[in-house]
């Protein structure tokens, strides 16, 4: 696998890890700019409004840019929204660095894959994507526990400073090792457009919106819940987190593998799994053990079907999936916006921090009779065998007779 590629991974891993890590940094950040957690928790809303917004437009702003020199600006709008959200004197200029920082990251995700398939080339192409985007998985291992320990040792600035260093050298990264690719023939963008005329494609976004939200609803304020009603103490938050990482990891390597052959079942299946596991949180919180095992499938099942999301998206997209597969990525931050939103709404009802296991729940039960939905118009719109002409079959039995 060529280097690049792993410098590509190194970037998702900086971006992932800056979209995600807010949510062990609930506490610090609330502390801090005196605002109420449910409020900090909209910082990852306003983060996913970011990528909905910036994807689609900057994609298409840039597919006629040199694809390296896309990356390079790409990176460089998001190390100053990162910076500015590192200096930030209080909430509202931390919300607007957030948003900076996001809009580069639908475009680079969706630029990026084609780059790293180019590097790799088409016999390589599922390895090169499995390499770029196992820095989503990294984050949740690494980044996200390690943005935890150092928030609760060093200030959430901190935090932010690290993964704008990794951003820098993601960046140098890029400009010296990635290479110049020649450009593709550009079809255009009413191609490119046309995908969005089949219905399917639609409700493919819309599943992958719904189950997102479902896991962003729960996830977004796991820090409190593990704190506040398993009584677990903060110090060992990070650790927890590792643990939804790790399954999230194993939840990769499952829907990656059965992804391809069986994609449908891969997610009535993890999506049915997300939905059983979050109603069962909501029990299993107030008992250790019981959390710990729950927030480790909890990440099985929610990254079990990222794969076949994506395999869906851009199999309903046909020839033009340059601009669907980053408005996927859109559809999935529509979701990270909703999820936090009505976690936090469900919080300020006086529900408690079980609240939003049972809201999420639900959601990924909206989830799943979207991929239903998805499943039942692609029986209906697949060719059917043809019907034998029955004056021929008469005609070849009379014959045989003679």
């Amino acid at each position: 696998m060529p280097l690049g590629v792993y410098v590509l991974g190194l970037t998702v891993f900086c971006i992932g890890t800056t979209e995600f890590m807010i949510s062990g940094l609930l506490p610090d950040l609330a502390g801090d700019l005196s605002v109420s957690i449910p409020t900090v928790g909209l910082l990852i809303s306003g983060y996913a409004l970011g990528v909905v917004i910036g994807g689609p437009v900057l994609t298409v702003a840039l597919l006629r840019v040199n694809r390296k020199a896309a990356l390079l600006g790409l990176l460089v709008v998001f190390i100053a929204g990162q910076t500015a959200g590192a200096m930030a004197p209080g909430y509202g200029v931390l919300m607007a660095a957030r948003v900076i920082a996001a809009l580069a990251q639908g475009a680079f995700f969706g630029i990026g894959s084609v780059v790293a398939v180019d590097l790799a080339g088409p016999r390589n192409r599922g390895r090169a994507l499995a390499v770029m985007f196992a820095g989503l998985t990294v984050a949740n291992v690494v980044g996200v526990p390690a943005g935890t320990l150092l928030s609760q040792h060093a200030g959430w600035r901190v935090s932010f400073w690290a993964v704008d260093a990794l951003a820098v050298l993601a960046l140098l990264g890029v400009r010296f090792l990635v290479p110049r690719l020649p450009e593709r023939p550009h079809p255009g963008i009413g191609a490119e457009l046309s995908a969005f005329r089949n219905s399917r494609v639609w409700v493919a976004l819309a599943t992958s919106m719904l189950a997102q939200a479902a896991i962003f609803c729960c996830f977004s304020y796991l820090s409190p819940l593990f704190t506040e009603v398993t009584g677990f103490s903060p110090a060992l938050v990070p650790a927890l987190l590792v643990l939804f990482g790790i399954g999230c990891f194993l939840g990769s390597l499952i829907g990656g593998r059965f992804a391809d052959r069986h994609p449908l079942a891969n997610l009535y299946v993890g999506i049915g799994a997300m939905a059983a596991v979050l109603a069962l949180f909501t029990v299993t919180s107030h008992g250790k053990a019981a959390a710990v095992v729950t927030t480790t499938v909890f990440g099985v099942a929610a990254f079990s079907i990222n794969p076949a999301l994506q395999a869906q998206v851009m199999r309903e997209a046909g020839d033009a999936p340059t601009l669907a597969t980053t408005t996927n990525t859109s559809a999935f931050n529509v979701g990270n916006t909703i999820g936090p939103w009505v976690g936090g709404s469900v919080i300020d009802a006086g529900l408690g921090f079980t609240a939003p296991a049972w809201a999420g729940a639900l959601l990924a039960v909206a989830g799943l009779a979207a991929a239903l939905v998805s499943g039942a118009l692609g029986r209906r719109t697949a060719p059917r065998p043809a019907l034998p002409n029955v004056s021929v079959s008469h005609r070849v039995k009379e014959y045989e007779h003679d």
